[in-house]
């Protein structure tokens, strides 16, 4: 299940560099570049290049739109991959030293976000 995930991840990091460039931030960005966070949400492995990930995201999530479908997007991962801390997840914008416009949780309302 594990090598299953590390290739989806490649793919969907592939499919960002290769495609054209798009005006609007896509649910794929924000899986791949978030992508380095895993080991670390999960307990197995340390922080690495998810820092650079948060910095890079952030940039790119430029409108008020970009910013709610992270914030969904986000919420949809936290959901659907196993064994992520929580508490973890909602330390990175300190840890990275960031500022995020929403905290980083599945209870956020993401519609909120400005």
């Amino acid at each position: 299940m594990e090598m299953v995930s590390k290739i989806a991840c490649f793919v969907l990091l592939c499919m960002v560099v290769v495609a054209p460039h798009a005006e609007a931030l896509t649910c794929g960005q924000v899986t791949a570049g978030l992508a380095p966070c895993l080991p670390y949400l999960q307990g197995r492995g340390p922080l690495g290049g998810c820092c650079g990930g948060v910095k890079n995201l952030l940039g790119s999530a430029k409108t008020t739109a970009d910013r709610k479908t992270a914030c969904t997007c986000l919420k949809s991962a936290a959901n659907a991959i196993k064994g992520i801390d929580l508490n973890k997840a909602a330390g990175i914008p300190s840890v990275c030293k960031v500022n995020i416009p929403y905290k980083i949780s599945p209870s956020t309302d993401c519609s909120t976000v400005q």
